[in-house]
């Protein structure tokens, strides 16, 4: 198995708890605004925020405007009436409190750490969320550095986006840096555009059905110990 100095860990789904997080986000501000927050409420809310995200990969759309739009669509579709900017950037807050790791996150971060290797985070995440939650985690004293899309400028699995990550990242060598996400269109299709070996958490053993072509895949984050 070959070995690997830098590891580029997408964030959301990868290293952290999404799921979790956002769970926790939605009940809160759903609570607040005294609507009561249902499973239907839940699903119809993660169908549109995963399409409105694809759109955002493609280029469709820009942070501010998916944010935004999400909530807009959720509440026309459950017939509610709130101001959708204004509960967007409360949920905001509340999601940055939402530091959830992925079992065996901290394992295989403080692995890769103490054996001298480097990891860095790569995320398409809202920078007021995701500088949050990535300097509050417990795995933060292993992360060499972090790059948020809204903050460098492009996002993955834009090529420019990765150009900027390894200008950031001393004497690098494209042979001896993997990318591990669970995102085949962003960070999988992100790592071929970039000429980097990628790794894919597919943890819930979904099927590769849009054509790009990870170089390893996994369904744990202990199998990465194989790379380090």
């Amino acid at each position: 198995m070959k070995k690997y100095e830098i590891f580029l860990f997408d964030a959301d789904g990868t290293l952290f708890d999404f799921y979790k997080a956002e769970e926790t986000a939605l009940k809160t501000m759903f609570e607040k605004v005294d609507i009561t927050y249902t499973s239907e409420i839940r699903e119809k809310y993660r169908a549109i925020n995963a399409e409105i995200w694809q759109d955002y990969e493609k280029g469709k759309s820009s942070q501010s405007e998916l944010q935004t739009l999400r909530f807009a669509k959720l509440f026309e579709e459950i017939n509610v009436i709130q101001n959708a900017e204004i509960f967007n950037l409360q949920y905001l807050a509340e999601l940055a409190k939402g530091v959830f790791l992925v079992d065996g996150a901290f394992e295989i971060c403080q692995q890769i750490f103490a054996s001298g290797k480097k990891i860095y985070i790569v995320t398409n995440g809202n920078l007021s969320t995701q500088k949050p939650r990535m300097e509050n985690s417990a795995i933060s004293g292993f992360i060499s550095n972090f790059f948020i899309s809204e903050a460098v400028g492009f996002r993955k699995p834009q090529a420019n986006y990765f150009e900027y990550v390894f200008s950031q990242i001393p004497q690098v060598d494209k042979n001896e840096i993997i990318i591990i996400g669970d995102s085949l269109t962003a960070d999988i299709a992100g790592g071929n555009n970039a000429g980097i070996d990628s790794c894919w958490y597919n943890s819930f053993g979904a099927e590769n059905d849009f054509g790009v072509l990870p170089t390893y895949e996994i369904d744990r984050l202990s199998q990465i110990s194989e790379f380090v």
